[in-house]
């Protein structure tokens, strides 16, 4: 079997990582993982479940036996935790820093490395999270680190809420970034597979640039790899 070509697309919460990941692999015919939904599902499995969010072995184990699984639907993608729809579920604030939390835990970080690793196959995947490229697939040929100002991705975040609710939600734009601002915080310290761009990823501002510009340029390092046998 022809080996998986893998693009890893790290950075922070609201930098337009999902939505470029979502399109490159579209674009490419290439296989999605969508590791902060792993990690979102296990807190909300772990909270179903009444897990103390400070017990390591018992988030680990949570972890372990996962009953996850990613459906192909018309809309995109269905997941399902123990069958049930989840995907509105694991989309809430509070389910962001539940991943947070749970992904500083070595022992979840450890339950999932070889699932995520087990979703690189051909012809090629595009792996968006927060250390795809330092920790899950740290010989992957093409890394990228998508960031933006916390001002930006508040922005962003607020517009998102303001069209699914309407109206206007401005007075909560404060909130917003306090917790974005936390959020990089408890990434970027945390002991275990900290946020940060891999020594030989491309960093790019997303801050003043469209997703169409963002995924023209790693497109372009895309065809760059091809031209130059497969590595940057």
């Amino acid at each position: 079997m022809a080996e998986a070509f893998v693009i890893t697309v790290d950075g922070p919460s609201g930098a337009g990582k999902g939505t470029t990941s979502a399109a490159l692999a579209r674009q490419l015919g290439f296989h999605l993982l969508d590791s902060g939904a792993l990690y979102r599902l296990t807190g909300l499995a772990a909270r179903r479940a009444g897990v103390d969010m400070a017990d390591a072995e018992a988030l680990g184990e949570v972890a372990r036996t996962l009953p996850v699984e990613f459906v192909s639907a018309e809309q995109g993608v269905r997941v399902e935790l123990g069958g049930d729809d989840v995907g509105a579920a694991i989309r809430t604030e509070q389910a962001g820093m539940d991943a947070s939390t749970v992904g500083a835990v070595p022992q979840v970080r450890a339950a999932l490395l070889q699932c995520q690793r087990d979703f690189a196959k051909a012809p090629g995947l595009v792996a968006d999270g927060r250390d795809m490229g330092t920790t899950v697939f740290p010989a992957a040929p093409l890394k990228i680190y998508l960031t933006a100002s916390a001002e930006q991705r508040a922005r962003r975040r607020l517009l998102q809420l303001q069209e699914k609710h309407g109206g206007d939600l401005s007075e909560q734009y404060p909130q917003i970034l306090a917790d974005i601002k936390a959020r990089d915080q408890q990434d970027s310290k945390r002991a275990s597979s900290p946020l940060k761009p891999a020594a030989d990823a491309v960093v790019i501002d997303s801050s003043d640039m469209g997703i169409d510009a963002v995924l023209a340029q790693i497109l372009g390092l895309y065809q760059r790899c091809q031209v130059d046998g497969g590595s940057m």
